[in-house]
């Protein structure tokens, strides 16, 4: 990973041996199996926002805790140059799993909403959908990407937005052969 780079699932066994769970409470209480948290704990596998919501209120955490963030301030502004990437990966060996994420509101605390600068990048696999608690809001800023919300599934291009309830399971990737850029907005 490169320097300055947030590893999450680092985050989440810190958190979790802090309170004296084990992998199994932790699936318990998310849904997800133990050889599942085990992966994310030791990047072999990257989880998604969504996975990450559910895994912090599992934990009985903010959010931005698994990103480092201190959440200290009444509000926060971030310089453009100044934002921390939160690379997913596939391996230790750094393979590119699909997308990163920039938080653009590390220090607020008490917030309810979750704002980031997701990238999506070309990938082979599309993954799993997901669904957690609470509403999202995406705007395409660069490059093409497909939403699909239960059933429904829909292409997105620059200037392009999608509201949704979270509850539905939900996935979004990036299509062609160039990267996406989108402002992801969560309220969990």
């Amino acid at each position: 990973m490169a320097a300055g780079e947030i590893k999450v699932g680092e985050k989440i066994k810190e958190m979790r041996e802090s309170q004296g769970l084990s992998l199994t409470d932790v699936a318990d209480k998310t849904g997800f199996s133990a050889a599942y948290i085990s992966q994310l704990e030791n990047h072999l596998i990257s989880p998604p926002l969504g996975a990450i919501i559910k895994i912090a209120r599992a934990l009985n955490i903010e959010m931005g805790i698994l990103f480092g963030q201190n959440n200290r301030a009444p509000f926060t502004i971030v310089r453009k140059d100044e934002r921390v990437p939160t690379s997913r990966v596939a391996s230790k060996e750094g393979v590119r799993y699909g997308y990163s994420y920039e938080s653009l509101a590390p220090d607020k605390i008490n917030r309810k909403m979750e704002p980031f600068l997701v990238t999506l990048e070309p990938v082979g696999q599309k993954g799993a959908a997901y669904n957690h608690d609470g509403e999202e809001f995406l705007f395409v800023l660069e490059g093409r990407i497909e939403v699909q919300l239960g059933d429904y599934t829909d292409t997105l291009e620059p200037g392009d937005s999608i509201y949704y309830d979270s509850t539905t399971p939900h996935r979004v990737v990036c299509l062609g052969d160039a990267p996406a850029k989108i402002l992801a907005v969560i309220y969990a």
